[in-house]
């Protein structure tokens, strides 16, 4: 196995065990993110109905605007800004954050903080 399909299966393993411990709520919702070299991207997941929230990346144009690269910690900043106002637009103020198997670090800690900053409690 490739040191590349072995990062990806790690990475799953990781989302599997924490996905186990993780469950969104009406109430407080599930923060999930996802990352790729070009894009990131941040939903808010009620678990209980399956529905999602709301949603933000870098591939709305409120988002990439301004940016002359997509996939980098200052478009994580704006993402996590962006997921934060649509939350507070529907009045929600906590999540509970799911980093989806990557390890807290560059843009997943960048669009977090960022989150927070924003009014985002977790």
């Amino acid at each position: 196995m490739s040191s590349l399909a072995q990062k990806k299966t790690a990475r799953l393993k990781r989302q599997i065990r924490v996905r186990k411990k993780i469950r969104g709520t009406a109430e407080r919702p599930r923060l999930n993110v996802f990352k790729t070299a070009k894009h990131i991207y941040a939903q808010l997941i009620d678990d209980t109905c399956g529905a999602t929230l709301a949603a933000a990346s870098t591939l709305l144009d409120e988002v990439s605007t301004g940016l002359s690269y997509t996939g980098n910690i200052e478009a994580a900043q704006k993402v996590g800004a962006a997921i934060a106002q649509k939350a507070l637009a529907k009045e929600i103020n906590m999540v509970v954050f799911d980093r989806n198997g990557f390890l807290y670090h560059g843009r997943i800690k960048a669009l977090a903080e960022a989150a927070r900053e924003n009014g985002l409690s977790f």
